[in-house]
């Protein structure tokens, strides 16, 4: 599997067939869509989803969906950000044949056995750390990582200079101090198989693209 990351929230996963690209709004903050026909969408809020016109494919609902040879289970999840409208996010596992990855989204920081039963286990984590009241801060990150203990852990939602938040985010730098964990690889591009995992938890800093 290949992994990007794009800036904000959006991501990229991709095997030999399948691109699955997450949360992409960039265009809404000053960003470019990295969307194509081929490509599968997913949004992790129903807000977002109206993006996804360059898709093949768009969701943005809980459920279990097949999009080539990835399985998506979307688990609905408490949004960090309340509002009368009663949207609720929606948090996605991806899982191939030999690796599972879990998409939290701009969710509460904690999460309900059942949640947690769904969930799994998983091998790849991408999650928010960006803070100030529009996603989790690194404390709440830090505490999604101990409920899921995956193997490789991914920040998502920081400070960035190609992109203009609505309300500025944290610098990558500052939530690791706060996450307290050493970075085992700063990339462009993760390829990763199973083969690949070890006993030890790594964090992996995945550079925007």
């Amino acid at each position: 599997m290949d992994f990007m990351y794009h800036g904000a929230n959006c991501i990229s996963v991709a095997d030999k067939h399948t691109r699955i690209v997450v949360d992409d709004n960039l265009n809404q903050i000053g960003g470019k869509s990295v969307l194509t026909k081929s490509d599968v969408a997913l949004f992790t809020n129903r807000v977002n989803s109206s993006f996804s016109d360059n898709a093949k494919l768009a969701f943005s609902t809980p459920g279990e969906y097949e999009v080539g040879d990835i399985s998506i289970l979307g688990i609905q999840a408490q949004p960090f950000m309340n509002d009368d409208s009663g949207v609720r996010s929606v948090m996605y596992k991806l899982s191939t044949s030999d690796l599972s990855i879990l998409i939290t989204g701009h969710i509460l920081g904690d999460l309900t056995d059942d949640q947690k039963e769904l969930i799994g286990n998983i091998d790849v984590m991408f999650v928010p750390v960006g803070n100030n009241g529009y996603t989790i801060d690194p404390q709440g990150a830090l505490k999604l990582i101990k409920d899921i203990e995956p193997n490789i852990i991914i920040p998502t939602h920081y400070a960035s200079n190609k992109l203009k938040y609505p309300i500025e985010q944290i610098k990558l730098e500052d939530a690791l101090k706060e996450l307290a964990m050493e970075v085992s690889e700063s990339t462009p591009k993760l390829k990763l198989k199973a083969s690949d995992l070890t006993d030890v938890t790594r964090l992996v800093v995945l550079e925007e693209v």
